[in-house]
């Protein structure tokens, strides 16, 4: 894996944001190449814990830990329980959070891996590697399912028409390659005037659902809200609006933003109480500019939020 590939999204925005002081302790909850990482601990004279469920990644990892004797540790696991990783090693408080919710540049250009339909490889999409893989999903699936699935998760308008082709064409062979799922959709999904593939949508859907990312998403920003003392700094980088409309919404509920229930109807116990549990200068969050974008286009969608902790306790405590 060549770490060098990889090209972190708002790389200079997330660091500005977190502003690393020397003696502190962060966070690079999605580690992939450890591009945020490596900035943290080049900003200052700090300590970095790393967290990734991909193997691969946690194993190359290694090697950039060793420029870093004793400040950075690479844990394997999920970002939504990065709040019981670092608990098992003795964190239970830090400074910053960096949380990049892309898929890394070595996961799409590994045709091996099954995440990109721009090289023929197995449908797996697995960022674990283990559990079910795209290919399990896409041939077991009832239609219906598999339609809902392709909906909600890729926004794609096209959804029954879609799983109707594959059923179709897995009753006659099963689909176990990213070519020939490519290649289904791009016979039934007409080619849109943007000139983005008409396969992005549904291969978005399927590793979306695959790996849990939604629901992970919503543990992960509870754990750092318990995990940053006060003023510490939450950084998170999405790129689609799924993605983006939890995160803008966690940082509304977290800062007192979001609209207040009704006058005729009391807020009940358990919902948003008005104390701020995160200070959001910026309501609309950070985009990256033309110049790269044009270096780099997987950021051309990509949107940063963050916040910084008040002393408020935090609601998932």
């Amino acid at each position: 894996m060549n770490n060098d590939r990889h090209i972190p999204v708002l790389l200079n925005d997330v660091i500005d944001v977190l502003a690393p002081k020397d003696g502190a302790i962060y966070v690079d909850a999605t580690f992939g190449a450890g591009g945020y990482a490596r900035a943290l601990l080049e900003a200052a004279d700090c300590a970095v814990w790393g967290i990734d469920r991909d193997p691969d990644a946690v194993a190359a990892g290694g090697v950039l830990a060793s420029r870093y004797p004793g400040r950075l540790t690479i844990l394997n696991g999920r970002f939504g329980e990065m709040r019981n990783l670092l608990a098992g090693v003795g964190v239970r408080q830090v400074d910053g959070i960096a949380i990049d919710l892309g898929v890394s540049s070595m996961q799409i250009d590994d045709p091996a891996r099954g995440f990109s339909f721009r090289a023929d490889g197995p449908l797996d999409m697995r960022m674990a590697q283990a559990g079910p893989s795209a290919a399990d999903i896409v041939n077991r699936m009832a239609e219906k399912e598999l339609a809902d699935i392709i909906y909600r998760y890729g926004e794609e308008r096209a959804s029954r028409k879609i799983a109707r082709a594959i059923v179709e064409l897995r009753d006659k062979t099963p689909i176990i390659r990213t070519g020939q799922l490519a290649e289904l959709i791009r016979r039934v999904v007409r080619k849109s005037k943007d000139g983005i593939d008409p396969a992005t949508r549904t291969f978005q859907a399927l590793r979306i659902y695959v790996n849990e990312e939604l629901a992970e998403l919503d543990h992960g920003l509870a754990s750092t809200e318990t995990l940053l003392g006060a003023g510490g700094r939450l950084a998170v980088v999405s790129f689609h609006s799924l993605e983006d409309r939890i995160v803008k919404a966690f940082f509304q509920s977290r800062s007192g933003a979001e609209p207040k229930p009704s006058r005729h109807r009391p807020m009940a116990v358990g919902e948003n109480s008005a104390t701020p549990r995160f200070d959001v200068s910026e309501k609309r969050g950070r985009a990256p500019s033309t110049s790269e974008i044009a270096a780099n286009p997987r950021a051309r969608s990509a949107r940063l939020r963050w916040g910084i902790r008040t002393a408020a306790p935090a609601l998932a405590a």
